[in-house]
């Protein structure tokens, strides 16, 4: 029998309803059992941790993914799995930071949530719980991974995005499939699913947050760009570019980024879309990025790609070694 965390750092699903006052409160996780009394039929032991104060997912920053990671490493060696319950604003944010905090993971991290309070009636907070318990807790298939866990599929949680806000289908995952469906069986595809690693586990507990994030439109001004590149300590920037990584062209748009990179900045282009790839060179309105220094982020999401620049500046100070990690692969969030 495995035995399974469950922290509950807040966020819509741990919400239910006084039964005294009707309004919505957060409700005692070491209840989950009275509340959800059909996790014992799976065959696993549930322990919870709640955090205190619970955390609004809006609030969610640096300091306190450090704390997630560090509490999960602090555990580590108790658990065969955890569950995070957690807001869906911010939760592909923390997926994508965990994966890289996380070092060498050998055991599940399944982050979940809802789009309704556990109390409601139609909440799809009671089936992400349970699918997302059942799935830590399988003696079967090893998902050696930070994952999340919604509306039936399982994704590899830094390849996410959030679409949504009304409706149970509130993540995307463009340029990965989903590593597992929910229907009547679980269904895994074990062939994305990342191996077993071969080191040690270990947690990562520094990240960089002097990064910026910079989306191009065709309003975009020159005095925009500078004072973007003058923000005091900025040490990355991530820059949101059309399609396949392309940015205007013009002279003092190109002069903008050159004085940028010239200060030691590290800028990183990624693309607005939610499926597809930077291919700087492709056309021509990405090559002078190309040929000026601009890393490629290819197929990587937003959300990963501020997370990954906050883990890379965060934690290696040789600039040849930060450009190298930012072009290379290391938690499954490139292809």
């Amino acid at each position: 029998m495995k035995n399974i965390l469950v922290i509950y750092t807040g966020g819509t699903i741990g919400m239910v309803k006084d039964a005294q006052t009707g309004a919505l409160k957060p409700f005692d996780m070491k209840k989950i059992y009275e509340v959800l009394p059909v996790l014992r039929k799976i065959d696993c032991n549930i322990e919870t941790y709640q955090c205190d104060p619970i955390i609004d997912s809006s609030d969610m920053n640096a300091t306190k993914w450090i704390e997630i990671a560090s509490f999960i490493g602090e555990q580590y060696d108790s658990y065969d799995g955890f569950v995070i319950l957690h807001g869906t604003d911010t939760m592909s944010y923390t997926a994508s930071a965990l994966s890289f905090l996380l070092d060498n993971l050998s055991k599940p991290v399944i982050i979940t949530g809802s789009q309704l309070p556990l109390g409601m009636i139609r909440t799809d907070g009671r089936d992400n719980i349970i699918s997302a318990v059942e799935i830590a807790a399988n003696t079967e298939v090893s998902i050696p991974e930070v994952c999340i866990f919604f509306d039936n599929k399982l994704y590899r949680g830094n390849r996410t995005t959030k679409i949504n806000a009304e409706y149970f289908e509130a993540f995307y995952s463009g340029n990965l499939p989903s590593l597992a469906k929910v229907g009547i069986n679980i269904s895994y595809k074990k062939h994305i699913i990342a191996p077993n690693p071969t080191k040690e586990f270990s947690v990562y507990k520094n990240l960089c947050t002097d990064i910026a994030i910079m989306k191009i439109h065709p309003a975009i001004s020159e005095d925009y760009i500078k004072a973007v590149g003058n923000i005091p300590n900025l040490k990355g920037l991530i820059m949101e570019t059309y399609g396949s990584g392309n940015a205007p062209t013009q002279d003092w748009f190109l002069e903008s980024i050159k004085d940028i990179i010239a200060k030691g900045i590290i800028v990183m282009n990624v693309t607005q879309c939610k499926a597809g790839s930077v291919a700087m060179g492709h056309y021509q309105a990405s090559c002078d990025l190309r040929d000026m220094g601009v890393i490629s982020g290819r197929d990587i999401t937003t959300e990963a790609a501020l997370a990954k620049m906050m883990f890379v500046l965060g934690n290696f100070s040789d600039k040849q070694t930060q450009k190298k990690l930012l072009n290379s692969n290391l938690r499954g969030e490139i292809s």
